[in-house]
């Protein structure tokens, strides 16, 4: 196994690779897929989006999945103080799937790759590429360490990089670049909830917002667990003492809303914090690869657009290599970093719009215009490649005009009120 020769190299089997490695698989081309860890493993990214829906369905992986049991998601719910904003994904501006899933990414990872290795993909689990040198023509040999320590090298026309927070060619490469989202971080664990409300305030997913820079995510689970965490200014979840099991239980009595229902429980494992999380890239392809996902930019899971994009441009790039293998020609500026970039832009607005607090102004504004609802819940939903959306098409200016109006005529109304 010294020398391997394929058409494409998948680096990672999360969701993004095995989106990849499935269209390309029904395409009959030759793959490889590379995973340093092996499954089922933990990692985070649980809330999904209706668009990658459409990215399942696409490349046949989306009965294996609806089979298992996931907890459905119909929408978002976002709290403060007394005022609830509930986002229904059948009451939006875009055509397109009304529900997703909120999973166990153990289960959800482990069921993608078993099912491509049951119709023939070569995955290779708990093997590390350790190095990667293209040719002028954008052939590469990478090579790879196994399970035992042994190298080998494979021989590909053309890599895509699905190894998310990985990020193995931006390292190689030398593309990483610092985000221009703002510098938050997050801590994270899994409860059994013990203490689950009947009905559907135990299913919701739940954004409880405590201040403007500080949420709190609950997301349940169908098995009867739920992911926990928080999110803020890393210098706010660095003022918690302890250890992260101690920063955890502090902040759980921070929020009023959800104090009870897990006081008093075990975290299933100590919590996770992840500092400065926010990522880009200088670039999203080169000569002979494609980033996809968290790989190439990743931007904050207060949308959890993470697993939307990564399925989006897997899917994008995937299609994109076939096509050059079958000899047609290729304009990857626009139609790779063109489109991805255009769906990251619109997202990147709405989390910075939500730290500026224009776009929590939108959400808890009352009374609530409907219209515009319909509009950003499109958003939320990952169509964020729809211009017949104007939240879409004028996103870097919309939402903070309108906040603006808004600000506008509450203090109208406070004045008059003097």
């Amino acid at each position: 196994m010294n020398e391997i020769q394929v058409d494409v190299l998948i680096i990672g089997a999360g969701p993004s690779g095995c989106v990849a490695a499935s269209y390309l698989h029904n395409q009959g081309k030759q793959i490889k897929v590379v995973e340093k860890s092996t499954f089922p493993r933990f990692v985070i990214g649980e809330s999904l989006l209706p668009r990658c829906m459409d990215h399942f369905e696409e490349v046949g992986l989306l009965d294996v999945l609806n089979d298992f049991g996931f907890e459905k998601k119909h929408g978002a719910r976002f709290l403060r103080d007394d005022v609830v904003c509930n986002f229904d994904f059948s009451k939006k501006h875009t055509k397109g799937w009304d529900w997703t899933w909120q999973v166990t990414r153990a289960d959800f990872d482990t069921i993608l790759a078993k099912e491509l290795v049951n119709r023939g993909v070569d995955i290779a689990f708990n093997h590390e590429v350790v190095d990667v040198v293209f040719d002028a023509d954008g052939a590469s040999k990478t090579k790879i360490k196994d399970e035992n320590g042994e190298v080998y090298t494979v021989h590909a026309k053309h890599i895509i990089d699905s190894s998310g927070y990985g990020r193995v060619l931006p390292r190689i490469l030398g593309l990483d670049k610092p985000s221009s989202i703002p510098e938050h971080s997050s801590i994270f664990t899994h409860v059994t909830d013990l203490k689950r409300p009947e009905g559907e305030e135990g299913t919701l997913i739940t954004f409880d917002v405590l201040d403007k820079d500080t949420w709190f995510w609950v997301i349940p689970f169908s098995n009867g667990d739920t992911s926990i965490g928080f999110v803020s200014k890393t210098a706010y979840l660095d003022s918690f003492k302890g250890d992260t099991t101690e920063k955890m239980q502090q902040l759980l009595k921070t929020s009023a809303y959800y104090r009870d229902r897990f006081e008093g429980l075990d975290f299933k494992f100590a919590p996770i914090c992840i500092k400065n999380y926010a990522k880009s890239v200088t670039q999203l392809y080169g000569k002979g690869y494609a980033l996809t996902g968290n790989s190439a930019e990743f931007l904050d899971p207060v949308f959890s657009s993470g697993v939307t994009f990564a399925t989006e441009s897997a899917l994008k790039a995937a299609k994109l290599i076939n096509k050059e293998l079958e000899g047609e020609s290729v304009d990857w500026e626009e139609a790779y970093t063109g489109y991805i970039m255009k769906g990251v832009q619109v997202f990147a607005t709405y989390v910075k719009e939500w730290y500026t607090g224009n776009l929590q102004t939108l959400f808890f504004h009352r009374p609530e215009n409907q219209e515009v609802k319909k509009q950003i819940c499109a958003v939320l939903a990952g169509y964020v490649w729809d211009d017949t959306n104007p939240f879409v098409k004028k996103h870097d200016r919309l939402v903070k005009n309108l906040a603006y109006l808004i600000d506008m005529e509450v203090q109208e109304k406070e004045k008059a009120n003097l």
